[in-house]
């Protein structure tokens, strides 16, 4: 693109309009940085334009730096934005920034460093660096304390959230909100500026926003933010750039920002966000699957079981505005799911997250019916029964006898062969895996399973259902748990001969949370379940004697023990409490287990809890990208950031051990083959040669 493309220059009754043309977001990338300051330089060139009008398109003022030339020499060619804005700064001609649709990033920053600013009624504004680990880096941490309250510029920063047009105008961050024609209204409030003598208003002369005591005012701020910051520096950074902005001249905060800018760009944690950035971009892209690939249009969804997963399930889809038939065969199941779905939504409703009148226009999607061929016209059909082949390969039998051609059949089972459920139909082609995870309507990630025989254009319709649905699909080929469980099943495999050795379900917890997991795997056994891993082991029993379990965790359900809906699993736990309570009936269980097995208890340290159950997962999942089951070691990571509660400060597993080297991942691993139930610990032969050739995963 031609720097003239991405910038049109124009020049109406004495204003020049400067018209940002970079789609999708207006990224700020090379063409279009040359282009706005080409067109600063004309303006200011030419004797007749009075003022300047910045514009983008309806859809967006500008969404900051162009992601396509994120690590790229383009990304740090003159002009930059730095040298954009003191352009503007220095401009003898007022500009006002037109925004519609949003600003975000560089793109508020390049808006603020324009003297006034006009909005359309449903744009949004923001500052969300802090959520790739960084700051805003081109003077918005000084200049945003300038133009509204600094309180409130610390909110904006520390949360990355947007605010609405109106909001702004309220705090003084837009001047005057659009009644028709964005790009009419701002030219006319252009014209009313130089008519009535106003000349440029630099947010950079301005006054920062804050009354009574800055050390007061900053000692509580650095408190507050580090108690909700969760180990992030990102937040603790922008209150002292902020406070810079308050104490010392503008030139000192600026030079104090580009300092703490550039340091946080080096930190892991602002790699990992980064790299959780561009990873869920990629999940989509598959080499064989163009992205021009026709799709089946989804107008219509149906689900088979109104369970916890069928009714989350047939929510993510009233959600998204899809109508959706939901099937069970008894009216007290069906009648069960619908209470839920109407509880998850009221909840909703009571915090204040959702309208009473949006939960009943989503609750009308919603279709309930005894009868499967009440679902014949839906686009797609997605099977939620009981995890077992027998019943799903029954269910497929008679959604092939019943739902119209071209339908898509998926199931949403989280560890069978999909290629044995479409084996049962006539049209394997339209049979594909769609694991979403529990709560379905909450959770982002959507495993979509590709079986052998699987049609181009059904895979491409559900990565595309799979956004349309707000979830982050990522592709698994077939295998026993696919991506996730089956490294889910190393980890459980290690939490429990951590308890063989000494270790009790409490300290493994514990060490896993401080880490940065969301939940320890005891906590999170006993909220998902304890029958449901109890069965899984039972099938493992007979499918693959030779896979190693500790009985420990058999002992526990063996004893009626199945986690929160029984009140007691790993811990105990109070009636209508979650949180869960050391037990020493559990203790006692796992004492007479190490005597039943002839083992002494040792002391363990929370380095090699952390090390076991997170290696267990990496070695494992460089089985599964040396097999082809994933694509990535990117999908590898989203899948557990968008479905295991792995911290995002980490990057996921994949990332993690490029973090640490992979020559010192495999000489733990190595360690570990020496130690209790050794065996287990077979090092991938990817890791060995990428830990030899002093490589990465993620490449």
């Amino acid at each position: 693109m031609s720097d003239s493309d991405a910038a049109r220059y124009s020049v109406r009754d004495g204003i020049a309009v400067i018209a940002m043309n970079n789609p999708p977001v207006n990224g700020l990338g090379h063409a279009l940085r040359t282009g706005i300051m080409d067109g600063l330089k004309k303006a200011a060139a030419d004797p007749a334009v009075k003022a300047i009008v910045l514009a983008g398109s309806a859809k967006a003022f500008s969404g900051g730096a162009d992601i396509r030339e994120f690590n790229t020499p383009k990304a740090s060619l003159p002009p930059t934005l730095h040298e954009i804005i003191a352009a503007q700064d220095a401009s003898a001609k007022t500009i006002v920034a037109a925004i519609g649709g949003f600003a975000m990033g560089g793109g508020l920053e390049l808006a603020l460093g324009c003297h006034y600013r006009v909005a359309a009624p449903k744009a949004q504004l923001a500052l969300p660096e802090v959520k790739l680990g960084i700051l805003p880096g081109a003077g918005g941490t000084q200049r945003l304390p300038r133009v509204v309250p600094a309180a409130e510029a610390l909110r904006m920063m520390t949360t990355g959230e947007p605010i609405p047009a109106e909001k702004a105008r309220e705090l003084g961050l837009v001047d005057e909100i659009a009644a028709g024609d964005l790009l009419e209204a701002a030219l006319a409030y252009a014209q009313r500026l130089a008519t009535e003598g106003k000349g440029p208003r630099r947010v950079r002369d301005m006054k920062p926003k804050l009354e009574g005591d800055p050390k007061a005012f900053f000692e509580a701020a650095r408190a507050e933010v580090a108690k909700a910051s969760r180990g992030y520096p990102a937040p603790l950074e922008i209150v002292a750039c902020v406070e810079a902005a308050v104490t010392r001249p503008f030139d000192e905060g600026l030079k104090e920002e580009r300092r703490r800018f550039e340091h946080l760009v080096n930190t892991t944690e602002s790699k990992a966000l980064r790299h959780m950035f561009f990873a869920e971009r990629q999940t989509t892209k598959i080499p064989d699957v163009p992205e021009d690939t026709p799709t089946r249009e989804i107008r219509k969804a149906a689900i088979v079981g109104a369970g916890t997963m069928g009714g989350g399930i047939a929510m993510s889809f009233a959600n998204a505005g899809i109508p959706v038939t939901l099937v069970e065969m008894k009216q007290e199941a069906l009648e069960r799911g619908l209470a839920t779905i109407r509880k998850n939504y009221a909840s909703t409703v009571a915090k204040g997250r959702l309208k009473q009148e949006d939960m009943d226009k989503r609750t009308a999607l919603i279709a309930p019916s005894l009868k499967l061929e009440d679902a014949r016209g839906a686009d797609i059909v997605i099977e939620a029964v009981f995890e077992r082949m027998d019943v799903k390969q029954d269910v497929f039998r008679k959604l092939d006898a019943t739902m119209k051609p071209g339908a898509i059949l998926a199931t949403n089972t989280s560890t069978l062969d999909v290629n044995a459920i479409a084996a049962v139909t006539k049209r394997p082609q339209d049979v594909i895996g769609t694991h979403f995870f529990s709560p379905a309507n909450v959770m982002r990630l959507l495993e979509v399973v590709r079986g052998a025989r699987t049609a181009k254009d059904v895979l491409a319709t559900t990565l595309q259902l799979g956004r349309r649905l707000r979830k982050v699909p990522v592709v698994s080929g077939v295998c026993d748990g696919f991506i996730g469980n089956r490294m889910i099943e190393k980890y459980g495999q290690q939490s429990l001969f951590l308890l063989d050795e000494g270790a009790s379900p409490s300290q493994v917890d514990a060490a896993a949370q401080k880490w940065g997991l969301a939940m320890g795997p005891f906590a999170m056994g006993d909220m998902a379940g304890l029958d449901i891993g109890w069965e899984i082991r039972k099938r493992r029993y007979q499918e693959r004697p030779n896979f190693v379990y500790s009985r420990v965790g058999d002992r526990v359900c063996e004893q009626g023990r199945f986690g929160q809906k029984t009140g007691k699993g790993w811990y105990l736990y109070e009636p209508g409490s979650r949180k869960p309570l050391p037990d020493p009936a559990v203790d006692k269980i796992i004492a007479e287990y190490r005597k039943e097995i002839g083992v002494a208890p040792r002391a363990i340290g929370d380095e090699e809890i952390v090390e076991r159950l997170v290696y267990a997962l990496v070695n494992e999942a460089a089985y599964i990208l040396e097999e082809g089951i994933a694509l990535r070691a990117s999908d590898i990571d989203m899948v557990y950031l968008t479905g295991y509660g792995f911290p995002p400060y980490r990057g996921g597993p994949m990332f993690y051990a490029d973090t640490v080297g992979l020559p010192k991942v495999l000489a733990s691993i190595e360690k570990f083959q020496k130690g209790y139930r050794g065996e287990v610990w077979k090092p991938a032969p990817l890791l060995v040669k990428l830990a030899r050739e002093g490589k990465r995963f993620n490449g």
